[in-house]
């Protein structure tokens, strides 16, 4: 039996990378003849989407911006809500969120390229640590409108999501089920996507500190 359980989380894991590198942003440009990965950052991501159409379709550009967005999330939330339905374990789980987040970063569709791993990041862990996710949106939401920089926006809200896993888990009274403590016992998941989001946007936290990053929000 354990083998079995063995067995079905290895294909949850393949399958969570597979589906986390589906490349919404790029079927998006493409309808337009364009190649994200040219443009820009080369991130497959709603950001890059918009700075890749808003010349060429205007009108378009925010609204397959923001497709993109909530795909790229619905693509992590599927994944681990699935496992949650078949009953696997929270280790599990956690794995499977952070392999749909690597998928997305590194999509094995694009040469193992993709996009900078928020959007997907959010969605997967909304399901194991809502409340930390949404606050993180929050703060994602507050910074994007004073400072109307993508980049800024996104370090911020998932890092101080992170940050709130060290302190939600201890001053709540939370169910264990959207508890990262009672559910692994460990920080090392959401600490291992805070470095993947960190390593992805190294180019951009370069242009922040050079003060080179675009507005785009």
């Amino acid at each position: 039996m354990g083998f079995l359980y063995d067995y079905i989380n290895v294909v949850f894991y393949i399958v969570a990378f597979l589906v986390g590198g589906i490349p919404f942003g790029v079927f998006f440009t493409r309808l337009y003849g364009i190649k994200i990965q040219e443009v820009g950052s080369g991130s497959t991501g709603a950001t890059n989407v918009y700075r890749a159409l808003k010349e060429v379709a205007p009108k378009q550009a925010k609204l397959l911006s923001i497709a993109t967005l909530v795909l790229d999330a619905i693509k992590g939330l599927l994944v681990v809500l699935v496992a949650k339905l078949v009953g696997l374990p929270y280790g599990a789980q956690w794995m499977i969120a952070l392999l749909a987040i690597v998928g997305h970063c590194y999509s094995p569709y694009l040469g193992f390229k993709g996009g900078k791993g928020v959007s997907t990041a959010i969605g997967s862990v909304l399901l194991l640590i809502p409340i930390e996710g949404a606050l993180g949106l929050v703060v994602w939401a507050i910074v994007g409108k004073v400072f109307k920089v993508s980049s800024l926006s996104s370090l911020f809200g998932v890092l101080s999501g992170i940050a709130l896993t060290f302190i939600v888990p201890y001053v709540l009274p939370i169910p264990d089920s959207i508890n990262i403590i009672a559910q692994i016992h460990s920080h090392a998941p959401v600490i291992l996507i805070g470095l993947l989001i960190l390593y992805t946007h190294i180019p951009n936290i370069k242009r922040l500190f050079s003060g080179q990053e675009n507005k785009v929000l």
